[in-house]
């Protein structure tokens, strides 16, 4: 039986108030927000958080140990000399960025809060489907098969376990030219670390798919959608661009299928520069993906990676999270 997934604990709204001070609310001017769920959603999240946290601390034990090792691993700029997956890592795809742009033209901070990238301010019509791989994989190539036959590319945001647990997969993913993007080492809280714990959380991921196919991730996506400033300068210093959805299917939640088309596809969010969030491991994700994505083509939407959808640099964020360029 699949997990629970929990809901991403933070709301828009609340999400911006974690930046910086945890217990400080947020001082901008914002009407009812467009990228806010109900406020039912982060009750329910916040019932399930112990529940949820308790699996993450069974399931990745091990990883700790192996987060230790990594410690004294090659850095991240040494290449191995024998990895499998390096010839099909490098998948050239027009459009996509392939690596972290230049830090100093990147602007994450509204009104002195660092924020991640919600969505994407762009007249095209494209908007980027994304999903958590934290627990399981028994759909996930049910998913990269409807994914091909549909002819369009995704992102996959990867936990350690995830990546220890199905290596196949995570080479798979990258062999099909989707991105494979960065869920932190254990799931944790991320803005309850200390700075270096931060850093570890992300570059022991790093490091094991680096050395697992040689690829370099540089996408980034917080554990429940929890961040702090220091969340986001710390992936910017490892370079990684922090980036959450303004469109959740609700996947987790389990409702059934039609549920999670209706909810993406009628979504109040649902526009140009859009990121929506599933997640690989839920029920129903995978039987209601493909009428999912043809629904949101027939309404004119292009699907595409994250890394399609942003910008590279030059650019600057606006109290929503979307990221608008210079």
């Amino acid at each position: 039986m699949k997990k629970q997934y929990m809901m991403p604990i933070i709301l828009m709204s609340v999400a911006l108030a974690a930046c910086g001070n945890k217990n400080e609310s947020i001082d901008v001017n914002r009407t009812e927000s467009e990228f806010t769920q109900d406020q039912s959603q982060g009750q329910d999240a916040g019932q399930e958080q112990d529940k949820t946290q308790n699996l993450n601390q069974n399931e990745t034990q091990d990883q700790n140990q192996n987060n230790s090792a990594d410690n004294s691993a090659t850095s991240q700029s040494d290449k191995p000399d024998d990895i499998s997956g390096e010839d099909t890592a490098n998948i050239e795809i027009p459009g996509k960025i392939t690596a972290f742009g230049d830090k100093a033209t990147m602007n994450n901070n509204v009104g002195g809060r660092e924020l991640p990238i919600y969505c994407v301010d762009t007249e095209e019509n494209k908007v980027a489907l994304s999903f958590d791989a934290a627990w399981g994989a028994e759909d996930t190539q049910e998913i990269l098969d409807i994914l091909k036959e549909h002819d369009i590319h995704v992102t996959f945001f990867a936990t350690g376990g995830w990546v220890e647990s199905y290596p196949d997969d995570v080479k798979a993913v990258l062999e099909a030219g989707h991105d494979l993007g960065n869920h932190s080492a254990n799931h944790k809280n991320m803005s309850e670390l200390s700075d270096s714990d931060k850093e570890e959380e992300l570059m022991s991921v790093h490091r094991k798919v680096k050395e697992l196919t040689g690829y370099d991730m540089f996408l980034f996506r917080p554990p429940y959608g929890d961040y702090d400033n220091n969340v986001i300068n710390v992936a910017k210093d490892c370079g990684y661009y922090a980036i959450q959805w303004d469109v959740d299917s609700l996947d987790w939640k389990n409702y059934g299928i039609d549920a999670i088309i209706e909810t993406v596809t009628e979504h109040k969010n649902l526009r140009n520069g859009s990121i929506i969030l599933c997640h690989n491991g839920a029920d129903y994700t995978a039987q209601a993906l493909d009428t999912l994505i043809t629904k949101l083509e027939a309404q004119g939407y292009e699907i595409v990676p994250v890394s399609e959808l942003i910008y590279q640099d030059s650019f600057h964020l606006n109290y929503e999270g979307r990221q608008i360029p210079d």
